[in-house]
């Protein structure tokens, strides 16, 4: 695959679509064809998943495998054709999210979610992860008045093992995943995703400019 993936992650409210747009508008910038696209709506069967989401007591395996179905057809339809291309892929959420969420959020086993991505990503692994961290009651209140959806309405200690799972991911994965501090101000961040960006693309001989 002579493309890039890029992945961000991070609690509810981090930011990680508007930062997502700010990234491919500068990589667009820099000359790059720029594919954007996010879990779970990335494919037509992911926005299908969502909508199934809304219903109430789906168990962690449940929501894990509904995941995992629109992530593999994410994968086959979008990302690795991108890839293929020798596009940039920016994605708003990918395997980590199941990890967090499901795994240390919903305490499903990680060796089971690690196998179950395993098989739907067909290991296509991001290049790069950027974990936007942020304290979950601060995200929350970012999130004002707007209608929550189904993971949005849970409890600060839900998302409080969250953090604490991505946090952990980043532990392990230091190679891959950079932590970044989601509190700062919009354009700070962006610059701070843009050097990340920037010295993974240099590594990889495909800056242009950056």
């Amino acid at each position: 695959m002579a493309g890039s993936l890029i992945t961000v992650e991070g609690v509810e409210g981090s930011g990680k679509t508007t930062q997502c747009r700010l990234l491919a508008e500068w990589l667009r910038m820099q000359g790059h064809r720029v594919s954007e696209t996010s879990e779970p709506d990335g494919s037509p069967i992911g926005a299908a998943v969502r909508a199934i989401f809304e219903q109430d007591g789906l168990t962690p395996l449940t929501e894990a495998l509904l995941f995992m179905a629109a992530r593999q057809q994410h994968v086959a339809q979008v990302i690795t054709p991108a890839l293929n291309a020798g596009d940039i892929v920016v994605s708003d959420r990918y395997a980590d999210a199941t990890l967090a969420y499901q795994g240390y959020g919903r305490g499903l086993d990680l060796q089971t979610i690690r196998e179950l991505n395993a098989l739907a990503t067909g290991g296509v692994v991001p290049d790069l992860t950027l974990l936007l961290d942020l304290d979950p009651g601060v995200g929350l209140e970012r999130l004002g008045g707007r209608a929550r959806d189904a993971f949005e309405r849970l409890d600060l200690a839900f998302h409080e093992k969250v953090r604490q799972g991505y946090l952990e991911l980043a532990r392990e994965e230091k190679n891959r995943i950079v932590v970044l501090d989601a509190e700062q101000p919009v354009d700070r961040l962006q610059g701070e995703i843009r050097k990340a960006v920037g010295d993974l693309l240099r590594r990889r001989g495909q800056a242009r400019g950056v």
